[in-house]
């Protein structure tokens, strides 16, 4: 049985569930989540708590099973709480900042290179080398913050680029000088 999937995931107050045939809609303060689940699945609100469960024991199954309850849990966790990455921008000359719905980023290049907030997905820049994505879809913020990390990804001489802030960027030496024993 799976550890995770066997867990019941609790409905705080505030949070509505409701679940149709094979869909899960959660609204909450932030927002509201709607996910299709896999139609092996069984889940099922009893009480304050969310069930997820499984026919039998097969490969496919087993693996639905604590996927598809963490799904729930994210998208319970983030219509009451919400979800944030933060991303630091190094370099020198390296700068953002927020113009109305869009984030200017200045990173080298010729160019500025900008980036729009979504429905669904809200940008800050509190500092000229800071950014903070919010939203209530953890998998659309995660994806978010990878492509604004991709813009400049951080290389590994001399550290410049954008990096989330608890992401070690591993160093490389430089070259070493000719001549030398």
């Amino acid at each position: 049985m799976s550890r995770i999937g066997r867990k019941p995931i609790n409905i705080p107050a505030g949070v509505d569930v409701k679940i149709g045939d094979g869909v899960i809609t959660v609204k909450g303060p932030k927002g509201t989540l709607t996910k299709n689940f896999h139609k092996n699945m069984n889940v099922t609100v009893e009480g304050s708590e969310i069930l997820v469960t499984r026919p039998n024991d097969e490969k496919q199954n087993r693996a639905l099973h604590g996927l598809t309850r963490s799904n729930i849990q994210n998208m319970v966790d983030g219509v009451t709480n919400g979800f944030k990455k933060e991303l630091d921008v190094n370099g020198v000359g390296y700068r953002v900042q927020k113009k109305g719905k869009d984030l200017v980023m200045n990173l080298g290049y010729s160019h500025q290179v900008i980036v729009s907030d979504t429905e669904d997905i809200t940008i800050e820049a509190p500092t000229p080398n800071k950014i903070i994505i919010n939203g209530i879809d953890k998998q659309k913020v995660g994806q978010f913050a990878a492509e604004v990390r991709e813009k400049r990804p951080p290389e590994p001489y001399k550290g410049k680029g954008i990096k989330y802030v608890d992401e070690v960027i591993r160093r490389k030496e430089g070259k070493a000088g000719k001549g030398k024993k």
